[in-house]
């Protein structure tokens, strides 16, 4: 097996381990990843050769990786991942039981986890999308504090400023913005993290508000001077809906700053991912689906930068950040939760190594009426 690097291809020495002690290598030179078999369900997942059932036999226990988890990752290309029944049933989803209900069961199913967990993996920005990267030896909080300086400056926000913070996740932007005097609502649909916000609002006396509501439902009787999205795009897969409320919610002049993973095919992602780590019709961002949507409208387009390689590196940390804290996570969390987030995380990163998904910046701007 092969995997990519910035180098061009590279041997994967492969080892696997039957629970008998039976042991198959593949590859001239020490194995760098070895699979233990367990148990008979282990081997029959492999037999298959079908990537969704080896992850759910190595979340079940019934497989252990040891070794290089991007070389693992990079097996799955020889893997089949076919569930078309699955994948129709995210998309008419929210034809069926409605968008909003959707989104509410989706955003609960991967963020309503104690926060305590995620923190054992995020850096004490606790953002939870894309840091960007001067260097790749630099650390992840200093890159973090670099994108939200970005944001900042791209949507010209000064004390007194109201912002929307779409998706608040862990006070990550209202705190580093609300720390300067700017105002900052939060939106979220989880009620974790509105129990986050609430408190860290309240501790650090910050001049802002958190609003459990959905999106595409909030109003406001005033508009806003900025909006910030930090991976969030993911979860607003109707464009023009969204765009709308772009319109609805600014100032004229007023900006919108977003980042988000991307990828060319909109509903195009394995089924673990699918099944375990985002529901429903999480999409990734169509970049260019996105962009045609906004020609349509008055909206401006002022800015978008590729944050390929700045995402590989943030989900390599945070991969690094949550194999450190293995022990900690399965005796608070248990055995099958860490496994499930070590083969998100790790799988993420070589996701963005390998440029078979993409992350961006973004900044519009409605534009002054005439």
């Amino acid at each position: 097996m092969r995997r990519h690097n910035s180098g061009g291809q590279v041997q994967i020495p492969l080892e696997i381990r039957l629970w008998g002690g039976q042991t198959y290598r593949f590859g001239e030179d020490e194995p760098t990843v070895k699979i233990s078999v367990k148990d008979h369900k282990g081997l029959e997942a492999l037999r298959r050769l079908d990537e969704v059932s080896i992850c759910e036999a190595y979340m079940n226990g019934s497989l252990d990786i040891v070794g290089d988890m991007l070389g693992f990752i990079s097996l799955r290309r020889a893997l089949s991942d076919r569930h078309p029944l699955h994948y129709l049933w995210r998309r008419i989803a929210p034809w069926f039981i409605g968008r909003i209900p959707t989104d509410q069961q989706a955003i609960a199913a991967h963020y309503d986890f104690a926060n305590e967990f995620y923190l054992q993996f995020l850096d004490p920005t606790r953002c939870y999308s894309q840091a960007v990267f001067e260097r790749d030896d630099e650390a992840l909080e200093t890159a973090q504090r670099r994108k939200l300086d970005f944001a900042i400056d791209a949507c010209r926000l000064k004390p007194g400023d109201r912002v929307l913070d779409v998706g608040g996740g862990w006070g990550s932007f209202t705190e580093y913005a609300g720390q300067r005097g700017i105002q900052v609502t939060s939106l979220t649909i989880s009620r974790q993290s509105e129990a986050f916000l609430a408190d860290l609002i309240q501790r650090r006396q910050l001049p802002c508000r958190v609003v459990n509501q959905d999106f595409l439902a909030y109003a406001s009787p005033e508009p806003y001077d900025a909006m910030v999205i930090l991976g969030v795009m993911e979860h607003l897969p109707d464009y023009p809906a969204v765009l709308r409320q772009f319109q609805r919610l600014l100032k004229p002049g007023g900006r919108v700053y977003l980042d988000a993973s991307a990828i060319r095919e909109k509903y195009s992602k394995p089924t673990f991912i699918a099944r375990y780590i985002f529901p429903a019709d999480h999409a990734f961002l169509c970049l260019h689906d996105f962009l045609t949507a906004a020609a349509k409208t008055p909206m401006d387009v002022l800015a978008v930068h590729n944050d390929r390689h700045s995402y590989f590196l943030t989900c390599k940390a945070w991969a690094e950040n949550l194999e450190a804290a293995r022990d900690e996570i399965i005796r608070r969390w248990g055995d099958a939760l860490y496994r499930r987030f070590r083969i998100y995380l790790w799988g993420s990163a070589y996701a963005f190594l390998s440029h078979n998904a993409e992350a961006f910046r973004v900044v519009l701007e409605r534009p002054l009426e005439a």
